[in-house]
């Protein structure tokens, strides 16, 4: 017998070995991992393009975000829908190429959608546009899309809206159930396409009705599906933030950590990320982290110092 052939008997003994260890009592027995699990509390850092573009002229093309993403070290981006250059197939997947071979992952696509309207018609064309947003994130390759529920719309601007830290008025002849109800049938409208197509439905804690934790979970409890999650937005609790990320946090499937160098855009908060990151941490998160700049100073210099930050209270 040669040496080869030697080895090669003992090879396929030793490899069977587990598999007659698994079979030995007529039945399949769990193998055990083939290695621990990751340390608690390492996710993946990216970076959301909307920290390089704040709906102001001149608009920061993706195939720009991307470039600067990965010279920056992100590890992946977050694309903001209204921010894609087209929607046509050929673009869709020049930007998907560009991101492969910058070493980046495409990892959330964050919509604009309002399901808080009292016509059906409204609230039908709403869930048509959430359809066509999943089915572009299908064709990115992007696993999870950003949902907000919409607000009532009393407020004149945003800008009012953020001076009444986000609280507005039910439209009046309304009530704030009736916006949960719309809300709660619109996601369900969207879930069989999310499903067919492996992409998330993540529920932002944003203004309107996910404004509270309260309202957030309710809404959270009220769908049930495996595909349906809160993205949790660092920023967007005003008041007491650590114990109501703390709340949303078990529900999370992915984050936005916003950071307001040179002073924020409508307010600034001085959020403690090492605190952050414990919290997800104890809540077995384990998915992706996206800074979300939207301070005034340039993206040049703030962007990657706060992918630093966000590295060093992960340990991503």
């Amino acid at each position: 017998m040669t040496t080869h052939t030697s080895r090669r008997r003992f090879l396929g003994s030793a490899a069977a070995l587990p598999l007659a260890a698994a079979f030995s009592n007529g039945c399949a027995t769990p193998l055990a991992p083939a290695s621990p699990p990751f340390p608690k509390g390492v996710v993946n850092i990216g970076v959301s393009s909307y920290s390089f573009w704040h709906f102001r002229e001149p608009k920061v093309s993706i195939a720009q975000v991307i470039d600067q993403a990965a010279g920056m070290g992100a590890a992946g981006v977050d694309i903001l829908h209204r921010q894609l250059e087209g929607e046509d197939n050929a673009t869709l997947q020049s930007l998907k190429q560009r991101a492969f071979r910058a070493g980046l992952a495409l990892n959330c696509l964050s919509i604009h959608q309002d399901f808080v309207d009292p016509d059906p018609a409204v609230r039908a064309a709403q869930v048509e546009h959430t359809l066509r947003c999943i089915e572009i994130a299908y064709r990115l390759g992007i696993p999870c899309i950003r949902l907000n529920t919409g607000r009532w719309g009393t407020s004149k601007d945003f800008d009012e809206l953020m001076a009444n830290k986000g609280i507005e008025p039910v439209l009046p002849g309304c009530t704030e159930e009736q916006g949960f109800q719309w809300v709660v049938e619109c996601i369900e409208k969207c879930l069989p396409r999310a499903a067919e197509c492996g992409v998330m439905l993540a529920l932002e804690n944003h203004w309107g009705l996910s404004r509270t934790p309260e309202g957030h979970l309710k809404l959270l409890g009220m769908v049930k599906s495996p595909w349906f999650g809160a993205l949790m937005d660092t920023g967007n609790f005003l008041e007491s933030p650590y114990e109501k990320l703390a709340a949303i946090a078990p529900k999370t499937v992915f984050v936005q950590a916003k950071t307001y160098g040179g002073g924020g855009e409508w307010y600034t908060l001085d959020l403690d990320y090492h605190r952050i990151a414990r919290i997800l941490a104890d809540a077995g998160y384990r998915g992706w982290v996206s800074l979300e700049f939207e301070g005034r100073e340039s993206p040049s210099t703030a962007v990657p110092r706060d992918l630093g930050m966000l590295r060093a209270a992960f340990g991503g």
